[in-house]
């Protein structure tokens, strides 16, 4: 059983999904694996989770910097998937990381010498709580503004919003997350 939410935002309107006690989904309207974790019909009512995401949400388009830790989340994965998102929460308003910077971390993490990128790449693209687990803040190698489920143009709103230096960065000519 699952809750949803709708919630209106400069970059399009957001589906939120909650499992009455957690966080579980946050998509872009549009956005490539759109409810992907999402199984069988929601429920009526809006637990209190949701009303919580609404306000974080509030909070982050008015400018300001919420903490992530104020928010129950609880998105769908693997172990591996897992420990990405965890990653991903580790990166700070106004910066960005590579695909490659997260692979040396997870690597580290399992205890392996390397990690392929496409695996990080893969796992991040299916992040089921976007923007709060902050997939929008990975970058390329050499500052490409690739891979974002959301599109391109939401990314880089995102990450100007946040204030962060896009001096280095650059849309890429041609791609599959264009």
């Amino acid at each position: 059983m699952w809750y949803s939410a709708s919630y209106a935002s400069p970059v399009g309107r957001l589906l939120l999904a909650s499992d009455g006690e957690a966080l579980t989904g946050l998509w872009l309207e549009g956005q490539k694996y759109y409810g992907a974790t999402l199984a069988g019909e929601a429920s009526e009512g809006c637990p209190a989770v949701l009303e919580t995401a609404k306000a974080w949400l509030d909070d982050y388009f008015a400018g300001n910097k919420p903490a992530v830790s104020d928010l129950p989340l609880r998105p769908a994965g693997s172990s591996f998937r897992q420990m990405i998102f965890g990653i991903l929460l580790e990166i700070p308003y106004g910066h960005t990381i590579t695909y490659g910077e997260i692979a040396k971390k997870a690597a580290a993490r399992m205890g392996r010498p390397s990690m392929s990128g496409q695996a990080v790449g893969g796992a991040v693209g299916h992040n089921p709580i976007s923007i709060i687990i902050p997939c929008h803040r990975v970058v390329g190698t050499g500052g490409s503004l690739t891979g974002y489920a959301g599109g391109l143009d939401k990314k880089i709103w995102l990450l100007r919003h946040e204030g962060t230096d896009m001096s280095g960065l650059f849309r890429p000519q041609k791609g599959t997350a264009l």
